[in-house]
């Protein structure tokens, strides 16, 4: 045993990948450990909470890792939005060690360990598939591969991970890093890589194009062509993901402050019109740069915000994707002589049907692009009370943001944005004054003429 871990120590490059077996998983040689001398991980980088975890379990004789995003984040310098633990412990075993853990799922069992707002999710090491019996091995009628998850052994666990650099195990019993698939050395290169054969990965799950797509953008790697090539002919499967999970997705590629070069990259790859069919063909057709460019500016605007560290409205972007397609429809509906706010109503249901088939929009965001689209032609209504009707609307202001990305990008006369910048400002007689209908005539009223006394009659006058 002592021979094996001087081999493991003495090791100097990342472990070298087996071939595939049948199942497609590659398996590992020995992993290479990375001491707390060769990393940059600290401990004063980790959330109390998350060393509370790993000590606990260290201590009640289980093993303990920090895996996945936040070992990533932590060796590129990146402060980790949560910590993510795993364990030979199995999930019964860990709520008896803590009281405030719940267990959560239905296929595999995570343990929920809750600190006030902070909540350390821990997972039991997944076995390897391709020791489960070939019955329980399954093409569904997609194509995609599915298989059961089961407890095993960390040896195992890494080869159900989906890339190399996210299967990275920092232990808490030594402060080392653990490497069985050369995440190490892509780290180094900046290069994102798919653990396993690339097809059948993607296979597995149509939703890791996704996830290459967002973690290229996010961490700044380039796609390894083995990781690259299958996406464009095996794009087609994201059409048996659920609406509800490709939404997920979505919020997740769109609102982490990099919306502009994954739309992009997710455009490059063929991918963007399996999730908005849509936006794909109103792009298809544009004219003079609209509507690339008024998505352009709101993706940046996006970016913008979140760079800023201001908050970003999932409903504001999701419109801003499928307006044109709503304007167009619109304007054929008017055309057949449907009145405007009707028009609008038929376009915005027909639209959104057509969406929630790909990507799943929730009530209150469907509800609130419908408002931000109807409020538009509303804008243009300047006179009397319907102003303040329209200021006082509770989603008035990402309608008015929308109308200046509209005059922007979309040719809309500027002086309406600048009306109503002005009157947003202005004090209430102002507003007022603002409001007041137009003359219809630049005619002077006319004076009143006094009465004019009466002149005496003629009979009058004979009887004086």
């Amino acid at each position: 045993m002592l021979n094996f871990f001087k081999k493991i120590i003495s090791s100097s490059t990342g472990a070298p990948l087996i071939p595939a077996k049948d199942d497609g998983v590659s398996q590992p040689e020995a992993p290479r450990i990375y001491s707390r001398s060769e990393h940059n991980i600290s401990r004063s980088q980790i959330s109390e909470n998350a060393l509370k975890v790993l000590y606990r379990l260290k201590k009640s004789g289980f093993e303990a890792y920090l895996v996945g995003g936040c070992v990533r984040d932590l060796l590129l310098g990146r402060e980790p939005k949560d910590f993510d633990v795993v364990t030979d412990a199995h999930p019964d075993q860990v709520r008896k060690i803590f009281r405030n853990c719940r267990l959560v799922g239905r296929r595999f069992r995570l343990a929920h360990v809750h600190f006030g707002r902070e909540i350390i999710e821990v997972a039991t090491f997944r076995g390897n598939a391709g020791e489960v019996p070939d019955d329980d091995l399954l093409l569904n009628d997609e194509g995609r591969l599915v298989r059961d998850n089961i407890y095993g052994t960390i040896e195992e666990d890494v080869w159900r991970r989906d890339f190399t650099v996210n299967s990275l195990y920092y232990n808490i019993r030594d402060f080392s890093v653990t490497d069985y698939v050369g995440g190490m050395a892509d780290h180094k290169t900046g290069t994102l890589r798919l653990i396993g054969d690339p097809e059948t990965r993607y296979r597995e799950d149509p939703v890791r194009m996704l996830r290459a797509i967002r973690f290229a953008v996010k961490l700044g790697f380039t796609l390894h062509p083995d990781c690259e090539k299958p996406i464009t002919d095996l794009a087609e499967l994201l059409h048996h993901i659920p609406p509800a999970r490709l939404f997920d997705e979505a919020i997740k590629l769109f609102l982490s402050g990099h919306a502009l070069q994954t739309f992009e990259m997710l455009r490059h790859y063929g991918l963007f019109q399996i999730l908005f069919p849509a936006v794909e063909r109103s792009l298809s057709v544009e004219e003079q740069g609209f509507p690339r460019l008024f998505l352009v500016r709101a993706l940046e605007n996006s970016d913008s915000r979140v760079a800023e560290g201001k908050t970003v409205t999932a409903y504001f972007l999701f419109a801003a994707f499928l307006w044109d397609a709503v304007k167009t429809y619109a304007e054929e509906q008017i055309e057949k002589g449907v009145p405007e706010n009707i028009a609008f109503q038929v376009a915005a249901n027909e639209l959104i049907a057509e969406q929630v088939k790909r990507v799943s929009l929730p009530r209150q965001i469907s509800l609130a692009m419908r408002e931000v689209w109807s409020l538009q032609p509303r804008f243009a209504r300047r006179r009397g009370s319907k102003p303040y009707r329209l200021l006082n609307h509770p989603r008035f202001r990402a309608a008015y943001d929308f109308l200046l990305l509209r005059i922007e990008t979309e040719g809309v006369d500027p002086e309406l944005g600048e009306w109503w910048t002005q009157f947003q400002a202005a004090g209430e007689a102002e507003q007022k004054k603002m409001t007041q209908p137009t003359q219809k005539s630049n005619r002077k009223p006319l004076k009143r003429r006094r009465p004019r006394p009466n002149k005496p009659s003629n009979a009058d006058t004979a009887k004086d």
